[in-house]
């Protein structure tokens, strides 16, 4: 009997010793874990105000983007209306330009009838003058 006491006593600290570095085994795994947890809230603490800035840079893309679509559209309007302008300058300007030819033409035309008569009077002016030679001889042949 004092053997199987002795021998239950030895089972009795060897389970207790058992117990005891399950229990430090324990302890060290749930510090561990307690730290895992730490490190894990701290990362995705990191990730979340990461992800924050990133929505809130997005955010303000969106309104830099919206803000260059306005004014790209109010840019485009500029243009088409300054496209309308050219257009109508451009036929003012044709239309100006055929004036123009139009009336260098009635110029030219003017020009040559106005040189024509001028030959015309010239050459009248020369029979005159003649005529008048020979009257004038005439005449003081006669006096």
């Amino acid at each position: 009997v004092a053997m199987e006491t002795v021998s239950l006593e030895h089972q009795i600290q060897s389970v207790q010793r058992h117990i005891a570095f399950l229990k430090k085994e324990q302890m060290e795994l749930l510090h561990d874990l307690h730290l895992e947890i730490l490190r894990l809230q701290k990362h995705c603490s990191e990730l979340t105000h990461d992800l924050e800035i990133k929505e809130l840079e997005a955010r303000q893309q969106d309104v830099l983007d919206r803000e260059l679509e306005e004014k790209c559209r109010a840019m485009e309007v500029q243009l088409q209306e300054k496209e309308k302008d050219n257009l109508e300058l451009r036929k003012e300007l044709q239309h100006k330009e055929t004036l123009v030819a139009a009336l260098r033409s009635s110029l030219r035309s003017k020009e040559r009838r106005f040189l024509e008569e001028l030959k015309r009077r010239s050459h009248r002016v020369t029979i005159l003058d003649t005529e008048l030679q020979k009257q004038t001889e005439a005449a003081a042949y006669l006096s």
